[in-house]
């Protein structure tokens, strides 16, 4: 039997689950949902705060004009649902990528973990306490890269081959991204507006990276 409880104003956590009751919920609650994170028949049902979807989508937005401007071809999937039978895991990224990878699923409107390699990179926003760990499920679905974002310090996680994630000081799959001057520009978050932060990220890049 299940059982239901929420630890904080924020999730909800569904015990003992069975792996086609969590399909099943995925499919009845649509994209009005929150972001869901299931693990050996535990659900948590997460209601992001508008802090931690503004803090993800500008960092989203500074990736995806870097490369942009440095003709970096990616496929962006930004929160689709990452899941593996065989794992009894699932989890939704706040913002994941295709770079190494592209090529294999350019075009592809579904991802069949079965068939298809996972994403290259996933981006974390951890403003908002989270029951389940999800760098285990990251780890064990193979994604390469994770990258922590809590509004003031940006730690790039990479996969070692004994499954375990450590901090590097910059990232392999996106090695020419700037990560301290990255933050630096999303720092102005309050100060600024979005457009007006991204153009200004963007003008860096091009002067930096002598873009014409």
């Amino acid at each position: 039997m299940s059982s239901v409880y929420a630890p904080n104003g924020r999730s909800v956590i569904l015990e003992n689950l069975r792996w086609g009751t969590y399909l099943a919920l995925l499919a009845d609650l649509g994209d009005h949902r929150g972001r869901l994170t299931f693990a050996d028949g535990r659900l948590e049902i997460l209601s992001p705060t508008p802090r931690h979807e503004h803090l993800k989508k500008l960092l989203g937005r500074l990736l995806e004009a870097f490369t942009e401007e440095l003709n970096i071809k990616i496929q962006s999937v930004s929160s689709t649902t990452l899941n593996r039978k065989d794992l009894k895991k699932g989890v939704e990224a706040d913002e994941c990528y295709y770079i190494q990878n592209e090529a294999r699923v350019r075009g592809k409107d579904r991802i069949d973990l079965k068939k298809d390699p996972p994403p290259d990179l996933a981006i974390e926003v951890e403003v908002t306490k989270r029951v389940l760990a999800r760098l285990p499920i990251y780890a064990g679905m193979g994604v390469s890269e994770v990258w922590r974002w809590d509004g003031k310090k940006l730690r790039v996680c990479r996969l070692q081959e004994d499954g375990k994630y450590i901090e590097v000081d910059k990232s392999t799959v996106l090695p020419e991204f700037p990560i301290r001057d990255a933050v630096r520009f999303a720092s102005r978050r309050g100060k600024q507006d979005e457009t007006g932060i991204v153009r200004a990220f963007r003008r860096w890049v091009r002067k930096r990276f002598r873009v014409k």
